[in-house]
């Protein structure tokens, strides 16, 4: 077989360690740390991780470090940045409209919602750069059918973006063993579910494996991931090697793949290189193990798993969900919802350049799959009417049901992947701006102007925030939990 590349290869290594050289010479002189802020630097020393588990046993345990650790945030991040009216919507100024300490409960922060003679407990787990907000209004939704919930803010999370920087999988996967642990210990005997939101996700995966092998307890009485990452585009491979070169001097920026201002009070716009390289490792691992696992034909290969899932989805692939998950499941226990485009909006459009009918084609068509699909999409092109359409695992046959009351707004063209888990009326990513304007709102906003104008990026601002289709989701989460509350199951 021909070598593939064969002008590379023969590149003459004093050549090549030239052309290296001088890369990293050209890049050293045009990277300075002039972009990094205290909270792109400081390393929290009061953060959990997996080599403090002999000290931190329990919840308790640590949420007692969490406050040492938000102490430390005020000493090592909020003192030390500006404030005034010129710094109104940046995070880390003391009293800006986007300090989440303004709020009667800081939200970054785990949060437990406990009651008495409860149905099963839940974990909630967030997603990469996110905080327990993410999952907030499913948490109390589950809360008031009496679920005993705990909302983990995953280590590295919901303090500044330089946590991200120095995490683990494996220190996250700690946090949910404590989590998991805590909740089997306060619902006494009934089952523990788990809602995993993005990264969150194959955290969940993770520990329901390590679970059905005897490494931890308890097993999970079912799964509810949300724009699960199951998979990432390869280009996240780089992440680990370009997180080692920015132990260089002049290469400081390196250690995150993107800086923008923070005014998001729950969610980092800055990306730490590192926390890159841990989603890729950790959702190779999961998909690498889901796969050996099928290979051994065992009786139960995760617990009945319900995934909800934008066809369009920039931070995570949907496919992978398909063929790297889903697929590999015993048949009858697991269901896949998938969020179509709005086809009102965009039908004979040439603006539209990614047109996801070929995955909703492949998945409503194959009558090889075993589980079951629903997908949520428009009555027909001329409507923004909703309807979902139902098939059973190895079936051709859908059944299409009207949603009544629920339709595509005005404007929206598609979900997205930070979208599915918020709700129209939330106060800060929702429909409409609160009534209460000293806290910053970054839901839905029709601005037009000159590019370039406004401190919050012009795709960010695109980008839908809170999902239309909320209800639905709410809906069919609690019947999934309810039907599988069970210790039969």
């Amino acid at each position: 077989m021909a070598t593939p590349y064969p002008d590379m290869i023969n590149i003459n290594k004093p050549v090549l360690s030239a052309l290296i050289i001088t890369v990293i010479a050209v890049a050293l002189q045009s990277c300075s740390s002039a972009q990094l802020k205290p909270w792109h630097t400081e390393k929290l020393t009061e953060e959990f991780s997996l080599d403090k588990t002999d000290e931190i046993k329990t919840f308790d345990d640590y949420l007692a470090l969490e406050d040492r650790l938000y102490k430390q945030l005020d000493e090592e991040v909020y003192e030390k940045s500006e404030a005034g009216p010129e710094y109104i919507l940046d995070r880390y100024s003391p009293g800006s409209a986007a300090d989440p300490r303004k709020l009667e409960q800081d939200w970054n922060r785990s949060f437990e919602l406990t009651t008495e003679n409860p149905l099963g407990g839940v974990l909630l787990l967030h997603g990469m750069s996110d905080s327990p907000y993410a999952l907030r209004t499913l948490g109390k939704a589950l809360h008031q059918k009496g679920y005993w919930v705990i909302g983990m803010r995953m280590p590295g999370h919901g303090t500044a973006p330089s946590g991200l920087r120095y995490i683990s999988r494996h220190d996250m996967a700690a946090a949910v063993r404590i989590g998991m642990s805590h909740l089997e210990k306060k619902v006494a005997g009934q089952p523990v579910h788990m809602v995993g939101y993005s990264t969150g996700a194959p955290l969940s995966v993770e520990f329901a494996l390590d679970a059905l092998e005897g490494k931890s307890t308890p097993v999970p009485g079912s799964l509810v991931l949300v724009s699960p990452a199951i998979g990432i585009h390869a280009a996240a491979g780089m992440a680990s090697f370009k997180d080692s070169m920015s132990n260089l001097p002049g290469l400081d920026e390196w250690s995150f793949l993107q800086i923008q201002p923070e005014f998001d009070p729950y969610k980092y716009n800055s990306f730490a290189t590192n926390a890159a390289d841990v989603v890729h490792t950790l959702t190779r691992s999961v998909a690498s193990r889901i796969a050996e696992r099928a290979a051994e034909k065992p009786e139960v290969i995760l617990p009945p798993t319900i995934v909800f899932k934008s066809t369009v989805d920039a931070t995570v692939t949907t496919n992978a969900v398909v063929d790297s998950l889903l697929a590999r499941l015993h048949p009858d226990r697991h269901e896949l919802v998938l969020f179509d485009i709005n086809r009102y909006a965009v039908v004979g459009s040439r603006l539209l350049i990614d047109d996801p009918a070929p995955l909703t084609d492949r998945v409503m068509n194959a009558n090889d799959l075993p589980f079951a699909v629903t997908l949520v999409t428009n009555e027909n092109p001329q409507s923004t009417s909703v309807i979902s359409k139902y098939k059973k695992p190895f079936s051709l046959d859908a059944s299409s049901k009207l949603e009544h009351g629920v339709a595509w707004p005005p404007g929206v063209i598609s979900l997205s992947h930070v979208a599915l888990p918020i709700a129209p009326d939330d106060s800060l990513y929702g429909q409409r701006a609160p009534d209460n304007e000293d806290f910053i709102f970054l839901g839905q906003m029709a601005i037009q102007g000159e590019r370039d104008l406004l401190q919050i990026p012009a795709d960010w601002m695109m980008r839908l925030r809170y999902n239309p289709f909320y209800d639905y989701l709410e809906n069919r989460m609690l019947d999934w939990v309810s039907n599988n509350n069970s210790r039969e199951k």
